[in-house]
């Protein structure tokens, strides 16, 4: 049976140890949050797509969570599945790629295959990675060690795509590592797709998520200028997306979170930036778009309450749904946090309810859920759907509120105000 370390074991790691367990591989887990490691060995799941009793599963076939880096010595693969988020400046944090690749380095043995699945710019894996691997361990990549890189695609609380049957894209360094990697995966998702090299894959996954940016900031700002003209964007798109060819929807909202298009199209952009000396106007343009939406939402709000003849300040607002995507807990990069900031900053009575969500903080402030929602509706000056969870009744909310403001499309009735 081979041998599996993956290091991360977060919203990408614990599907893939899931996945692999599952095709009979003897896996174990390294992550540095020594919380998250007791945690799972003790059966309790801190991502949506995972619950406690599935945790229990992988324990129960041999699976088992560490802090300490040397159970990579006795791995056949290992899978880095850790995070990539921005630095201060706007640019690429590899701060925990570079230490999983250190811990990695400390412990590799020869013939072991090394896959990095963290979304980052093209050139890391054999920029950053590669060289790393080799002047720590003294083993030389392509002749001792095989090196690939396979950007993750997990997609939390979607109910039809996961791992076995999400197409798997995978590069390596030499076409020997691009073969070991399409054929470890290949154990346990369905369709496998092998790239020229690893830069190629590195974009791809770049590619991806700058698509979407891009034209959730086209509607987003469409919302904009389609309110001021009386245009009900809404209708729009439903009216444009019953064309069957060359149109795809997209819808605005409030803002965009997670971790794939708020941060990773800049780590495009940075690299055009740093490399070639101009930028990628496109990304640029669309993230001044998206990130400022929030923004945007605040003053409609105060718009709204306006037309009540009510100030901002004082004012008590509800906010339904604070995750970043619907019925999960997740509250990466959520739109809803800038938003609740604004309000308070503007002086409003905030108030919020997320079905996932018990206690919210917004810098300083933490705000507990209200407990009846039903009561929290009918009280507030405004309710604002910012997440539409399934277990909302959109329409019956509307209908109970003094004035609603739906940024999703949600909700119908002549009370609603949308995006």
């Amino acid at each position: 049976m081979s041998m599996l370390v993956v290091v991360g074991l977060g919203y990408v790691g614990l599907p893939l140890v899931q996945a692999a367990v599952r095709a009979g591989y003897d896996v174990a887990g390294l992550d540095v949050n020594e919380r998250v490691v007791a945690d799972l060995n003790a059966g309790r799941s801190h991502v949506d797509d995972l619950s406690d009793a599935a945790i229990a599963e992988l324990l129960a076939e041999g699976f088992t969570a560490t802090a300490d880096e040397a159970v990579i010595e006795g791995a056949d693969v290992v899978v880095v599945c850790v995070p990539t988020p921005l630095s201060p400046d706007g640019g690429p944090d590899l701060g925990a790629v570079t230490g999983a690749t250190q811990a990695i380095a400390r412990n590799l043995r020869p013939g072991t295959l090394v896959v990095l699945e963290s979304t980052t710019y093209p050139g890391t894996t054999e920029e950053v990675v590669q060289p790393i691997l080799e002047s720590v361990s003294g083993l030389r990549a392509g002749t001792d060690f095989h090196l690939a890189f396979s950007p993750e695609r997990i997609d939390p609380g979607n109910p039809v795509y996961g791992m076995h049957n999400t197409p798997k894209v995978v590069g390596g360094a030499t076409p020997e590592a691009s073969t070991l990697a399409a054929d470890f995966y290949g154990k346990f998702v369905e369709t496998v797709v092998v790239a020229k090299g690893t830069r190629e894959a590195e974009t791809a996954k770049l590619l991806e998520n700058t698509y979407r940016h891009i034209n959730i900031a086209l509607v987003n700002e469409m919302a904009r200028f389609c309110h001021e003209l009386g245009i009900d964007l809404w209708d729009v798109i439903g009216l444009a997306k019953t064309k069957p060819f060359g149109f795809q929807a997209f819808y605005p909202g409030p803002g965009v979170g997670g971790h794939c298009i708020p941060i990773d199209p800049n780590y495009l952009s940075h690299n055009v930036r740093s490399r070639l000396g101009y930028p990628f106007r496109f990304v640029e343009l669309a993230q001044e778009i998206n990130a400022t939406m929030p923004a945007y939402v605040a003053r409609r709000i105060q718009d709204l309450l306006n037309e009540d003849s009510k100030s901002l300040r004082g004012s008590t607002v509800l906010l339904l749904g604070v995750t970043y995507k619907p019925d999960i807990a997740d509250q990466r990069e959520s739109p809803a946090r800038p938003l609740g900031e604004a309000l308070l900053a503007q002086g409003a009575n905030l108030a919020f309810h997320d079905p996932a969500v018990e206690e919210w903080r917004l810098g300083a402030t933490s705000l507990t859920r209200v407990a009846d929602l039903d009561r929290a509706v009918a009280d507030a000056d405004l309710v604002v759907l910012v997440q539409n969870h399934r277990s909302y009744d959109v329409d019956a909310l509307a209908q109970a509120s003094r004035r609603f403001f739906d940024t999703r499309g949600a909700a119908t009735g002549d009370k609603v105000h949308r995006l």
